[in-house]
């Protein structure tokens, strides 16, 4: 009888360690961020904090160059973005971006050693798009980025590749099993979605196709076909990637009173609606058309190309770097590129009028 009692306390002892184990330790912070009494405040770990501080710190920025002498496509071959930019300007921004991509491998990462106007390298290629990227981002999605900005450094941190990125998830494999299939969730483990049992994969429907954002119907009685309930599951895994990869909770964008209600969320969600479709973009228009040209190791298990998501700028912040401007000592990655158009579900959105309610009732 003892020795069962013994395995019993044990038994209960390994049970609540495994409960306690999905808790934080005290003592937290907790910062008040609405109206008293509506829950409306943010819970931030110091020691995940702390933890994470050298992540978010930016580089210093290289002296400012001279613009005299020459333009850059005057004197090198090839140079098809960033050519009208004087040669001081130009070895400036080059000697940059090497820092903030392959500090390790040099300008050899991008250019054959033997010929640096050749293209047959792919990372030269991917280069002079997502240079093109960035001076998207930075002179047409400034409802997201502000002036703060992003540059080359802000995804990559020193990495060939950013750390954070994703790729399509290839469909289960029901052949056999006996639980059929999973629909693409409860899978334990799957950071995507912050290991919660919802689908791993909201990034297909939402920042690389345009499914709806909503997670409840439109009208008080049933009228026609509504609301999935896969989307809504969609709506709250990539809201849980967003948590996540921010570094915040729901009340960061949404009014505890009114999860949907646009006239009382904080200013923040209107900068995270920009956000959704700025990321949908880049996926379509910058890194998809990429997808042919990468080696298969850069490439994910379905053969997509990594894509961008909330995270891969963020990385655990609500501001990038907490919110240091690195692209105001690049002037030359604040300009739109060649050809560069604005799409007209950008120009005209119905999170403007939220947003300009909010900032009359000054709030």
């Amino acid at each position: 009888m003892f020795k069962i009692r013994q395995v019993g306390f044990a038994l209960a002892a390994c049970i609540a360690v495994a409960a306690l184990s999905g808790c934080e330790r005290l003592p937290m912070e907790t910062r008040q961020v609405g109206y008293r009494g509506t829950g409306m405040e943010q819970v931030i770990n110091p020691r995940i904090v702390e933890a994470n501080a050298p992540l978010h710190v930016a580089p210093d920025p290289l002296p400012p160059a001279v613009a005299v002498g020459p333009k850059a496509k005057d004197i090198y071959q090839n140079v098809k973005v960033l050519g009208d930019l004087h040669v001081t300007e130009f070895t400036r921004l080059m000697q940059a971006m090497t820092n903030w991509v392959s500090p390790q491998q040099g300008c050899t990462y991008c250019h054959n050693p033997a010929n640096f106007a050749d293209d047959s390298l792919y990372t030269k290629v991917v280069a002079r798009r997502m240079t093109e990227m960035t001076q998207a981002i930075n002179a047409g999605w400034k409802n997201h980025v502000a002036d703060t900005g992003v540059t080359c450094y802000t995804c990559h941190r020193g990495n060939n590749v950013p750390t954070q990125k994703w790729f399509a998830d290839p469909s289960p494999d029901t052949a056999g099993r006996m639980l059929g299939n999973d629909n693409g969730q409860n899978k334990a483990g799957k950071a995507s979605v912050a290991n919660s049992s919802l689908p791993y994969d909201p990034f297909t429907p939402f920042l690389l196709g345009k499914e709806e954002i909503r997670v409840g119907a439109t009208t008080a009685l049933p009228t026609g076909p509504q609301t999935p309930l896969m989307r809504a599951q969609w709506t709250h895994g990539l809201m849980m990637h967003m948590s996540d990869g921010l570094g915040v909770g729901c009340t960061h964008c949404h009014n505890t009173r009114s999860m949907a209600e646009w006239a009382e969320s904080p200013p923040a969600r209107v900068t995270a609606w920009h956000g959704i479709r700025m990321v949908r973009e880049l996926n379509n228009a910058f890194m998809v058309p990429l997808t042919a040209g990468q080696p298969p190791n850069r490439l994910g298990p379905t053969g997509d190309i990594a894509k961008v998501n909330c995270a891969t700028c963020h990385q655990g912040v609500n501001k990038p770097l907490n919110g240091a401007t690195m692209a105001k000592h690049h002037p030359e990655l604040q300009r739109a590129p060649a050809g560069a158009v604005r799409r007209a579900d950008v120009l005209s959105d119905p999170a403007t009028a939220a947003l300009a309610a909010l900032t009359r009732a000054g709030r």
